[in-house]
């Protein structure tokens, strides 16, 4: 499995596109920690790409992400991707155990919240964002109320690494494709 049959998979089953933005947003994400961490990239890639491919078809949390696994399956991708998918969601009972399914669960929730951050400021960019402005907005519980931040401090702490650090990490890996999320790119 490499990452354009990946990305076939989401074109197949993804047609909104902010919800292809943000598994775009975890496979930065993901792939940042692979190459800091020393693992494989391109699977750490297609995990966090692939992580959210069922929710417009499967869109509850009876189905979402277990009912995408047999899907999964179907189009040959790696079991050890699919494990860290199913483990992404608390409420499946799929313990995280390896790295790679920490790393899913900490950067999924996260970049939503970089995101809705980066969305309010003037520039509407990833390039000028600091930590300090996204620990700003964590306080205020009812911006962004949807991202759990309970979960996002959670899952940074069972990945290892401290919370803001994280966020900074999040924020350079989105900034890296910043442009393929819809976000405006300063001049320099």
């Amino acid at each position: 499995m490499n990452r354009e049959t990946a990305f076939t998979i989401v074109e197949e089953y993804v047609s909104n596109e902010n919800l292809v933005r943000h598994m775009l947003a975890v496979e930065a994400a993901m792939r940042f920690y692979a190459e800091r961490l020393d693992q494989d990239q391109e699977l750490w890639g297609i995990t966090g790409l692939l992580h959210d491919f069922d929710w417009e078809i499967h869109p509850s949390m009876e189905e979402h992400p277990q009912a995408g696994a047999p899907i999964l399956r179907e189009k040959c991708v790696p079991e050890q991707v699919i494990q860290a998918i199913l483990s992404h969601a608390d409420h499946t009972g799929v313990p995280r155990t390896t790295l790679m399914e920490k790393a899913l669960f900490a950067c999924d929730e996260i970049t939503g919240l970089i995101t809705a951050v980066a969305l309010v400021r003037p520039t509407r960019s990833l390039d000028d964002l600091k930590v300090k402005s996204v620990k700003k907005k964590w306080k205020d519980q009812r911006f962004a109320a949807g991202a759990n931040r309970e979960e996002i401090a959670q899952a940074a702490e069972e990945f290892g690494v401290e919370l803001w650090e994280h966020v900074g990490n999040v924020i350079e890996a989105m900034r890296s494709i910043g442009p393929d999320l819809g976000f405006n790119q300063l001049e320099t």
